[in-house]
């Protein structure tokens, strides 16, 4: 993963530079075992039930941040992107992260019922203790190791040829 896939950003853009500046952080990150093991097919399944559980919690902590996003907007329209953006987390992603976590036999319950980790605690509280401080960059920033990971993160796997696609139970997240 030495490289953004082109799509993502532009190269003088601000994201890029600040991945850039993350260095072998970034690469660690976005290379993870875990993400190789998503696209291997080799990552334990308990492993991944676990994580779904916790990306669930962080969607509800996800949605507060943009909340935030929405009070921290210099105008109508950082506030409209913040309002859409919050609700398609409420009313989208959570609707089909609910349904694809039954898939893997998690019912909505369960992840009411669950507790946060203390890694998506650790992040979660970053992002909005950060976004409460500063200003609504300052929010952005925080929020970037998520939205645009998840982004670098998926392209790379959907590009990548070694990524097997055939078997592989975690095709329909990648």
């Amino acid at each position: 993963m030495k490289g953004a896939p082109a799509a993502l950003a532009p190269a003088d853009g601000l994201f890029m530079r600040l991945r850039a500046a993350a260095g072998d952080d970034w690469a660690a990150f976005c290379g993870h075992r875990f993400v190789r093991g998503l696209g291997d097919g080799t990552l334990p399944a308990p492993c991944f039930r676990r994580y779904l559980v916790q990306d669930y919690l962080f969607l509800v902590q996800f949605a507060r941040a943009w909340a935030l996003a929405g009070y921290k907007a210099d105008g109508i329209e950082d506030l409209r992107h913040a309002s859409r953006a919050m609700t398609a987390i409420l009313d989208r992603e959570m609707d089909l992260h609910v349904a694809y976590c039954r898939q893997w036999g998690i019912d909505e319950a369960a992840l009411q019922a669950a507790e946060e980790e203390n890694a998506t605690l650790a992040y979660t509280r970053y992002v909005l203790e950060r976004g409460a401080a500063g200003d609504l960059l300052d929010l952005q920033v925080a929020l970037a190791p998520c939205t645009v990971g998840y982004a670098e993160i998926g392209v790379t796997l959907a590009e990548d040829p070694a990524t097997r696609r055939a078997d592989n139970p975690y095709a329909a997240w990648i």
